[in-house]
């Protein structure tokens, strides 16, 4: 019997080692009641800008304030969620040429390393896949805030920017002019901590 426990007990703490609980720090990104953004902004001909957002995405992120360097995040992105306000153009970035949505359908970042600190800025490093490409990316990040909700849940907000030189990702920008070569992302994340998911109000 002594022997049986002492197994059962070291399968146990294993399991814990393996999977961290996830009152501890893991958050559900809040896309369902639109609380996150994923934005960019391009310039156009180098005399204008062009802005735009992605409609379509999930993801989660671990954090915990005690030990912020063990932050992770995951984000996946529907490529044809396009939308910068006009139709033909967002069917023109939708095609072969830019995004190629057809062909890939997602865009993922995943984090490898997050540091952050006293005043709760922070850098977060990461792989971006976008068009069949992978590479790394650093994203400038900023608490907003932290607290509970009006309906019983636990949330976490941060933003993030980070620029991209779409020729990484086999994006020809030529014809946008040479002022387009970078893009600007914002990202603005709300998270609701997931062993308490937000109540919400029956009307």
């Amino acid at each position: 019997m002594t022997r049986h426990r002492f197994v059962h007990g070291s399968l146990f703490a294993i399991l814990l080692l393996a999977y961290p609980p996830l009152w501890a720090s893991d958050y559900v990104i809040d896309t369902q009641e639109a609380h996150a953004f994923i934005q960019f902004k391009i310039p156009h001909l180098g005399y204008s800008w062009l802005l735009g957002r992605f409609n379509d995405f999930q993801g989660h992120f671990s954090y915990d304030p005690k030990h912020p360097e063990r932050a992770s995040v995951e984000v996946v992105v529907q490529t044809a969620s396009l939308d910068s306000n006009h139709a033909e153009r967002d069917k023109h970035l939708r095609g072969r040429k830019y995004l190629d949505v057809r062909h890939y359908p997602e865009a993922r970042f995943v984090s490898t390393s997050y540091h952050e600190t006293a005043d709760g800025s922070g850098e977060l490093q990461g792989q971006l896949t976008l068009k069949g490409v992978t590479r790394p990316i650093t994203i400038t990040t900023r608490q907003i805030g932290a607290g509970m909700d009006p309906w019983g849940g636990y949330r976490r907000g941060f933003e993030g920017h980070t620029q991209l030189r779409l020729a990484d990702f086999g994006i020809d920008t030529r014809s946008l002019g040479p002022a387009s070569e970078l893009l600007e992302l914002g990202l603005y994340v709300e998270g609701i901590r997931a062993n308490k998911p937000a109540r919400r109000p029956k009307h």
